[in-house]
């Protein structure tokens, strides 16, 4: 198994140099948030993950879950390491003080959940939906409910989920089928099946607090008709302590692909008592505050995918003797030379690095959006903020979880045959990565979101903000001969993404099916020229510290020399995708549904 080792100094990099942490975080008012107080998180971070974490990240994937009549018990050691998770205040980071958290900003705990998950995926999902759950009853709820829940949430002695998926019905939320009927006291009476409910039942904390989407009768149909209900697994009395046992009991766990280590339950809502959360028939408004939280979490999971993949493979390829570099021998003492000398197996490296470089860029940009939405007091620029939320988003997540997910694939190739084998935990990154690529919503469905609800249906709008920086950007630097290599590509990508815009708008008036035609393409493309813009601004970063002096030469130089590998090796895949979309519809649609055969 892969020795996961927190990457420290380029967390600090982005966090301190690329993003200028101190000075965002003092604006916003989060004063406790010091550079002494950040590197003594992460540190701390980086010890419980690398020593606690990662070493049962291979003993949950072979004991995974199991489930006993309703009762779900988590892999040797996960309880322990939970519990030490708790004490050591992680939960709490950047909860709202008010309710027992330490206040501290998003983008701060955003870095610390990629290091959890690098080590150990499983472990890492436990406590991460429980960050969505709390982010939408402090949004939506009462203050009884936020005085009711919030605290044990805060503290991790509690947990929560999301319910939303049923049997029948996955993206298609309208045709839910969950039912809640209004009780005399208030309250509301759930039944009804969920399905794929990520520790939706464990032995890891006291209660766990369901997050669900049901219909109460005679709502409206579709999507206009879902309400959203708090449903504990413990009934909670009004001073937050546990009383009786609810109605919610876990029929059986899936046997997965990956991520064996997390239990992911059919949960049955039986008579079960729920809280409503916010007013009826509004509960998909307010839901999306659980989802764009997980959103951001999931693009984290493919940069952590991407760097744990990383370590491995670099590690190996600096071991492993097979052949002589075709350039000369650079291992005369050996009876080969180490594969990392050969350029296929640098292709492949340098994608996880500028994917878990760049991805982390990325992602600690977004959870610096975040922070504005919380803090700031400027109404204009947190409008700005969440303008350009909502246009990333969507992108990080799709884009950066399926690269992540083709760096674990780089990561068992170098590997060669061992990469197959379970002794040395590639293939496990892979297993456990896909499903990035999957949950708070598939590829399509972000595609579908950023094309057709975000960029035309506010007639490209969404767009300005972002692509305002990206403009400002370039052309402060773009008398700057250092820097013409990565400006200009950035410049002409950027321009083709405006023309693909309009031409998409322009074919989707004749056919809307160009719209859904074009869509992952569209993201893709967009996903490339966003990561070349934050290799850019890293390597302006790093030439400016070169310039200046620095003990850490070989640090600097590596990020300029991934950057331009970026630049050469990765940004062009969107030509690709950019054909695609002028190519259109058409061939997509020709075939009959009857005609495809087997």
């Amino acid at each position: 198994m892969p020795e996961y080792k927190a990457p420290i100094r380029d967390v600090k990099f982005v966090m301190q140099e690329l993003l200028e942490c101190e000075a965002h975080y003092q604006h916003l008012g989060y004063q406790d948030a010091s550079l002494d107080m950040v590197d003594a998180i992460i540190a701390e971070a980086a010890k419980l993950t690398e020593e606690v974490v990662a070493p049962l990240n291979q003993i949950g994937d072979q004991q995974g879950c199991t489930w006993k009549d309703g009762v779900v018990t988590t892999p040797d050691g996960f309880k322990q390491a939970y519990a030490q998770y708790v004490e050591g205040g992680w939960p709490t980071l950047s909860q709202s003080e008010e309710f027992g958290g330490q206040g501290l900003p998003h983008s701060l705990n955003i870095s610390i959940a990629e290091m959890f998950s690098s080590a150990n995926h499983s472990f890492a999902m436990y406590p991460g939906l429980s960050h969505g759950a709390l982010a939408t009853i402090e949004a939506h709820g009462t203050e009884a409910q936020k005085q009711q829940f919030m605290p044990k949430l805060v503290e991790g002695n509690w947990t929560g989920t999301m319910c939303l998926t049923e049997p029948h019905c996955g993206t298609d939320l309208g045709m839910l089928r969950t039912k809640a009927e209004l009780q005399a006291d208030g309250t509301y009476s759930l039944s009804g099946t969920k399905i794929f409910i990520s520790a939706g039942e464990h032995d890891l904390s006291d209660n766990i607090v369901h997050i669900v989407i049901a219909r109460i009768p005679g709502a409206p149909e579709g999507n206009k008709g879902i309400s959203l209900f708090i449903v504990p697994k413990f009934n909670v009395n009004a001073d937050g302590t546990i009383s009786d046992r609810n109605g919610v009991n876990c029929g059986s766990i899936e046997h997965k692909m990956g991520i064996n280590g997390n239990a992911t339950c059919v949960i049955n809502f039986d008579g079960a008592t729920g809280h409503l959360i916010g007013e009826p028939n509004r509960g998909l408004k307010c839901m999306f505050t659980f989802m764009n939280a997980a959103r951001i979490g999931v693009a984290s999971e493919g940069v952590a995918a991407a760097e744990a993949s990383f370590q491995g493979a670099l590690a190996y390829a600096k071991d492993r003797l097979q052949m002589r570099s075709i350039s000369g021998v650079k291992n005369p003492n050996g009876p080969a030379d180490p594969i990392i000398v050969h350029p296929d197996v640098r292709r492949m490296l340098l994608t996880q690095k500028s994917i878990a470089e760049g991805g982390r860029a990325l992602i600690s940009y977004l959870a610096q959006l975040v922070d504005i939405g919380h803090a700031e007091k400027d109404e204009a620029i947190k409008a700005d903020a969440e303008t350009k939320l909502a246009l990333l988003t969507p992108i990080a997540k799709a884009f950066l979880s399926e690269l992540g997910f083709e760096c674990t694939s780089h990561g068992v190739q170098i590997f060669g045959g061992h990469g197959f084998i379970k002794e040395w935990g590639m293939e496990q990154l892979m297993r456990d990565t896909k499903i990035s690529c999957l949950y708070e919503g598939t590829t399509g469905i972000q595609a579908l979101d950023l094309l057709a609800r975000k960029i035309i249906g506010t007639q490209g709008e969404v767009l300005k903000p972002f692509s305002k920086d990206v403009t400002v950007f370039c052309q402060h630097n773009m008398d700057n001969p250092a820097m013409a290599e990565f400006i200009k590509p950035i410049m002409a990508y950027a321009k083709e993404w405006h023309e693909l815009t309009v031409l998409i708008g322009g074919k989707a008036m004749k056919n809307p099916d160009e719209i859904g035609g074009a869509s992952v393409d569209y993201l893709m493309y967009a996903g490339y020229v966003t990561l070349a813009f934050f290799w850019a601004k890293m390597a302006k970063v790093a030439q400016d510290k070169l310039a200046a002096g620095t003990t850490e030469t070989a640090f600097y130089e590596a990020k300029i020399k991934t950057a331009q590998f970026y630049m050469q090796r990765m940004l062009p895949r969107a030509k690709g995708h950019a054909a695609c979309i002028a190519n259109g519809v058409d061939s997509m649609m020709a075939l009959d549904s009857e005609d495809f055969a087997f």
